[in-house]
């Protein structure tokens, strides 16, 4: 009786990491764009409100002195517009931090720069734009919008009775204009940024469904892989049992084929790893740092935030070859595993004290005699991604530094 391998099904997709990190780019580009937007555009309305008071011929003191709360209030305004970004979705209306600042200068500019100028759109605006990036609830901020743009249009209506001069008319125009249009220009940004950031994390949804899927999936191919090679050697052994008094021969060649089906149990245990997605780099410094601080040694790691777009394939089998390398040949006092990125290149780097009376690895296993955990070993698998490998001996401690190109899980 023999037993044979089970097919564990094509091997998983890789993760496409360059097209996840230019998505996670363009979002925070999405933002700058309406951040960006809306900041601008409250800048114009100053910059206008100043215009119209050149023009009018206004003294060079309250000009100034508008010029200034301008410039005060479009600064307060960028506090609720920043906190938008990280606004969660249970936010209350008013957080004092955020908004009041915005408030309290909106209320003073607007009463400043309306006397100056005449106008009652100028007076409200400030004050509505304010209460337009309160943390409206889902719906509310339109009907809000909504009612600002109308009793915009209304005093804009009313202004058409100012005192200002003839000379000042069309820029007064452009401002009471830019002023009514400020609202819905600014809800509409913050509209879009919610639809993005619903859309962002229905896709960080989607991915972890996949993942667990393709977990799930392994555990149904590691069940079906082990279970059948285990009834099949329980079945041997069964008949090895019986065989043995009568034949024993025939008893020892059930015994060797149990030991061949223990064989093909563990060889498509590991072709199914091989097909299994590497585990996030994170993790697998933070595993080898559970490891080595289990066995006594002084372990920390510095990882880069944007870690999940390294070449988990090429640095995964790295991380734990030099862990165990430090384990087998290391002093056992401290170590050091960091990942950083430079100049499009992944650089991980594992540091640690030399045992006394040892030359580390390179001579006591220089050419990955313990099943590939030797240096060539790392070297080759960080040549076949177009990386390399350097090794530094100095003051009592080992360093192994592999660098590989951003693009490395998709090469060779």
């Amino acid at each position: 009786m023999s037993s044979r391998p089970v097919d564990a099904g094509p091997a998983p997709a890789p993760v496409d990491t360059r097209s996840a990190l230019r998505l996670t780019r363009s979002v925070s580009a999405t933002w700058w764009y309406m951040a960006l937007g809306v900041v601008s555009f409250e800048l114009i309305a100053v910059l206008l409100t100043v215009v119209v008071l050149v023009e009018d011929e206004r003294d060079a003191l309250t000009t100034l002195a508008v010029a200034v709360g301008g410039l005060l209030w479009w600064l307060a305004t960028l506090l609720p517009v920043a906190a938008y970004r990280r606004r969660a979705e249970d936010a209350p209306l008013l957080v004092p931090r955020q908004h009041l600042p915005s408030l309290l200068v909106g209320v003073a500019y607007g009463l400043g720069a309306g006397y100056a100028t005449g106008m009652w759109v100028v007076l409200a605006l400030p004050v509505l734009q304010a209460v337009i990036l309160l943390n409206w609830p889902p719906g509310v901020r339109l009907r809000v919008v909504v009612a600002a743009t109308a009793l915009l249009v209304l005093l804009w209506v009313v202004d058409g009775n100012r005192s200002l001069g003839a000379d000042s008319a069309p820029s007064a125009f452009q401002l009471a204009f830019l002023s009514t249009i400020l609202p819905i220009t600014s809800v509409s940004s913050l509209w879009w940024w919610d639809v993005l950031v619903t859309l962002d994390r229905a896709r960080a949804s989607e991915a972890r469904l996949a993942a667990t899927q393709e977990r799930l999936r392994v555990a149904t191919d590691v069940h079906d892989l082990q279970g059948h090679h285990l009834q099949v050697i329980a079945l041997q052994l069964e008949l090895a049992e019986r065989l043995m008094p009568q034949d024993p021969a025939a008893g020892m060649e059930q015994l060797r084929a149990a030991r061949a089906s223990v064989g093909d149990a563990r060889q498509g245990t590991r072709d199914l790893a091989t097909r299994f997605r590497s585990v996030p780099l994170r993790d697998e410094i933070a595993n080898a740092v559970d490891l080595l601080r289990a066995a006594g040694t002084v372990a920390e790691a510095t990882v880069d935030p944007d870690s999940p777009y390294a070449p988990a394939s090429a640095l995964g089998p790295v991380i734990r070859e030099t862990t165990t390398n430090v384990l087998r040949h290391g002093g056992g006092r401290w170590a050091r595993l960091g990942l950083s990125r430079s100049n499009g290149s992944w650089r991980y780097e594992i540091a640690n004290d030399v045992a006394d009376g040892s030359d580390a690895l390179a001579v006591d296993d220089p050419a990955g005699a313990s099943g590939g955990a030797g240096l060539e070993g790392i070297a080759r698998r960080a040549a076949e991604v177009g990386g390399h490998l350097d090794v530094r001996r100095e003051h009592g401690s080992f360093t192994v530094t592999v660098t590989v190109p951003s693009e490395g899980e998709n090469a060779g």
